[in-house]
């Protein structure tokens, strides 16, 4: 029995020698973006969100986990200008959407990473928190070297209504008709990584 605990534990001591380390890459939040595209029954609007940081975790060059911070209080609409674009982005950040003053970030925790079968492709599970309201997403990641730098990009769709926005939701409110705005929009993420 002793021999045998013995081979055990040099059998895990030599699984933990050869696994390779987690490195935590930082994102770098000058030139990271996440663009967004909300839709309402007569168009849609479109913007961006920075980050307030971030990072993905690598293991052998595989994406194996990581976080970031999105600061809510960047967010900007790119296809108005003068008062309108200043009027929605108000808007977006009052307490009838996400209450920017209340919830100043946006969270999101990878949980899950399975490799889609190609290097640098995967599926990613994690949690989204946004106004202390937290689900799961799943969407698809790609990571490739662009001018010398690693990037990551993925897009997925948001249920609004998941996380108690409802301004304008005709999910909790009738005979909005062409004031209806869509619950689901659509972010894509593109994360630079420091060298």
């Amino acid at each position: 029995m002793k021999q045998l605990s013995l081979i055990f534990f040099a059998l895990a001591a030599l699984t933990l020698a050869f696994t390779a380390p987690v490195d935590a890459v930082s994102v770098d939040t000058n030139n990271s973006v996440v663009t967004w595209k909300g839709y309402k029954v007569l168009g849609f609007h479109t913007g961006t969100l920075k980050l307030t940081k971030g990072e993905l975790q690598m293991q052998d060059g595989v994406l194996v986990g990581g976080s970031f911070l999105l600061n809510m209080g960047t967010i900007n609409c790119t296809d108005l200008e003068g008062a309108g674009k200043g009027k929605l982005e108000g808007h977006l950040k009052s307490a009838d959407f996400f209450g920017v003053e209340k919830f100043p970030t946006a969270a999101f925790q990878i949980t899950q990473v399975v490799s889609r079968g190609t290097p640098g492709s995967y599926k990613v599970t994690g949690n989204l928190t946004i106004k202390e309201t937290t689900k799961p997403i799943r969407f698809n990641v790609q990571i490739a070297q662009e001018k010398g730098q690693q990037v990551a990009t993925g897009e997925v769709t948001i249920d609004r209504s998941d996380f108690d926005v409802r301004y304008g939701s005709g999910s909790f409110f009738d005979s909005l008709g062409d004031n209806t705005i869509y619950d689901e929009f659509d972010l894509a993420i593109r994360l630079v990584l420091n060298k």
